[in-house]
Formats: C-alpha cells, sequence, structure tokens
C-alpha cells in the first residue's frame, strides 16, 4: 500500500490559492501521494460541484437551487469538521487551499449565504413580504458572508495563501447584499411614514457602497446596476420629501442599522458506507 500511494501521481491544482493566480508559468500543482489528500480534494470537488448545479437551477427553479445550495454547505461543513480534522497531520503543510478547515468552513457559509439569497429573491418576485422582512433577509446574507471571512482569518496563517479575487467575491456579495438591505429598510421606512430617515438610510447606502465597487468587470456591471436602482429610488424619496413631508434628514450616527436574520441550514452530508470504510482504513 505504501509503495502504491507514493506512485499516484495524481496532481491538483487549487482555484483558490494565491499563487494559481499570479504565478506567470501558469497554476501551481500540487502532487501529495496520500490518500488522504485524495479523500479530502474528491469531497471538495464533489461540493464544488453541487454549487455550480445549484447555479444552474437559477433561472428555472429557485427553491432546487435553494436547496443543492445547502447541500453543498453540507459538503463543505462535513470537510471543515469531521475529515479534514481527522487527517491533519499526515498531510503536508504545503497543500492547495482547498485542503484546509478554514477554506471549508468558509464555502459552508458561502453556500448558505447563496441559499438564503435565493430564498429571498424567491420572496421579491412573490411580492408579498413586507420590506423590512426583505431587509433583514438580505442583511442575514451579509452576516453569513461575514462568517466566512471570519472562518478564513481564523485559519493559522490559512488566510495569506487565499487568493485576492476570491477574497474580493467575499466583500463584493457582502456590499451588494448590504446595500440591497438598506433600500428595502429605507423603503419599509417610508411606508411607515419616516420620510427623513428613509431619505438618510438611502444616502448613507448609496456613499457606503461606491467605495466598494469591485474591480472585476462582470461584478462591477452588477454593482452599479443596484446602485444605480437604489440612486433612483433616492431622487424619488427626496423629491417626496422636498415637496410633501419636508422631513429632516438625520445625521449618520442617528440612521437605524440593519438587523439581520438566518434562516437556512446546511443540509447534512451523510457519507455512503465505502466512504466510511475507507476513512478507517486509511
Amino acid at each position: 500500500m505504501v509503495q502504491w500511494t507514493s506512485q499516484l501521481k495524481i496532481r491538483w491544482s487549487s482555484a483558490t490559492s494565491s499563487s494559481s493566480f499570479f504565478d506567470l508559468r501558469g497554476p501551481k500543482f500540487f502532487q501529495i501521494n496520500n490518500l488522504r489528500f485524495e479523500l479530502v480534494m474528491i469531497h471538495f470537488h464533489y461540493g464544488a460541484t453541487l454549487r455550480e448545479r445549484a447555479l444552474e437551477f437559477l433561472s428555472t427553479d429557485l427553491k432546487q437551487s435553494a436547496f443543492i445550495f445547502r447541500e453543498a454547505a453540507g459538503v463543505f461543513h462535513y470537510l471543515a469538521h469531521e475529515v479534514i480534522p481527522s487527517l491533519q497531520s499526515p498531510i503536508p503543510a504545503e497543500r492547495p487551499s482547498e485542503a484546509s478547515s478554514a477554506l471549508c468552513a468558509a464555502m459552508s457559509f458561502i453556500c448558505l449565504a447563496e441559499a438564503q439569497a435565493v430564498y429571498t429573491r424567491r420572496a421579491e418576485e412573490k411580492g408579498n413580504t413586507g420590506f423590512s422582512v426583505l431587509a433583514k433577509l438580505h442583511y442575514g446574507v451579509v452576516e453569513l458572508l461575514s462568517d466566512a471571512t471570519s472562518a478564513i482569518q481564523s485559519g493559522t496563517g490559512e488566510g495569506k495563501t487565499i487568493s485576492s479575487w476570491f477574497l474580493e467575491f467575499i466583500s463584493s456579495c457582502k456590499a451588494l447584499h448590504e446595500l440591497r438591505s438598506k433600500k428595502h429598510l429605507a423603503e419599509g421606512l417610508r411606508d411607515d411614514g419616516q420620510m427623513g430617515v428613509s431619505v438618510g438610510v438611502l444616502c448613507d447606502a448609496l456613499i457606503s457602497s461606491k467605495k466598494k465597487t469591485p474591480g472585476e468587470e462582470s461584478w462591477k456591471a452588477c454593482f452599479k446596476n443596484e446602485i444605480e436602482i437604489a440612486a433612483n429610488t433616492l431622487r424619488k424619496f427626496e423629491h417626496e420629501n422636498e415637496f410633501v413631508w419636508q422631513e429632516k434628514i438625520p445625521y449618520v450616527d442617528e440612521l437605524p442599522s440593519p438587523q439581520g436574520i438566518k434562516i437556512v441550514e446546511i443540509v447534512p452530508y451523510k457519507p455512503k458506507r465505502w466512504e466510511r470504510e475507507l476513512a478507517f482504513k486509511l
């Protein structure tokens, strides 16, 4: 067995390691002749495949999409909390970031955030959910993404190996949902007759969002579209406040902050019998 595993010659590249993005010679490949490592990478690939599958359902079945995101979160959670901790010592320190508990935990939170974003979109499309609830749902996405960032930072030295592109993806998604949350919060305040506060919340949201515009072009287009929607809403509210309500706009430190709710949980991953037997033998 030792001789066989020493000649596996299976190489993995990393989609999230910083070395994969800045090495002019191309992506770095990792060859670790260890079946434990292969078990980790196969599970990570399965979780990533589920996430891709969930994205495919976004245009046809939001409920199914959210469920698969939660399944993916379950796989990454299983990796982070059960598989990798039990296999930590045999795997070399130089490895793809996908084989770290910190990144797998972060991926679990990201998939949960994406699931909640899908449920929130579904609620918005149905049109029977109040603005205050929508604001809390979007901010729940922000909190889940913050959990992902915290998970990465909790890994000893692992945050330094994660690509800046991946970290920007998390921060950009956070900023996007924070803007959506504050927009709905402002709409709810307006319906409650607090027009001045509503205008203040939207002004603050736009100022903050413009400072967080992502560098990636495809993300930038989506972000600018959301900013334009919020800006149009602000112009409408400012006009209404000027000619009807004439309320004073509060200072920034007097404005209400969004409150989040999390409505999603992982679908626990249940390893097959052969997986349990293999892990035990290894």
